[in-house]
């Protein structure tokens, strides 16, 4: 059953590689605390992306900070950096297919197509780049 109200959980990260493998787990297990509704392998994944991409994609080694919000539709994860330039494609229409032999440019791909919405703002001390995830029915199990 989804929470019935909103949940949050604001943690920091350090500007590191490490930050991904931490965010995943708190994404996992806040979801799996309160027994929610959304896909938990998709809001790992995508959390993994925004993450690895404010690593990569922000100078210095100021914290970047996971915000992961359980709402009764779904859940709202939101990475803030402190770099105030928007995301590349982020929210651009569908550019094509990223070149096959490349290592990288399908992680904002993935969010843009595995989210029900996502996007960014700007903050006081950078960006928040977030995605949506809206809660999946429950199959009706046998009694």
């Amino acid at each position: 059953m989804p929470p019935r109200s909103s949940t949050s959980w604001r943690v920091a990260l350090p500007h590191t590689t490490a930050a991904v493998p931490v965010a995943r787990a708190l994404v996992r297990t806040a979801l799996a605390e309160r027994d929610h509704a959304a896909d938990s392998d998709t809001a790992e994944l995508l959390t993994a992306e925004l993450v690895a991409n404010a690593v990569e994609h922000t100078p210095g080694g100021a914290p970047i900070e996971l915000v992961v919000e359980l709402l009764p539709t779904g859940c709202q994860v939101e990475v803030h950096d402190a770099d105030p330039a928007p995301p590349g494609d982020l929210t651009r229409p569908d550019l094509g297919m990223p070149d096959p032999w490349q290592e990288h440019g399908r992680g904002l791909l993935l969010i843009r197509t595995l989210s029900s919405s996502c996007g960014h703002r700007p903050t006081a001390s950078g960006k928040a780049v977030w995605f949506r995830l809206s809660a999946v029915p429950r199959q009706r199990r046998p009694a």
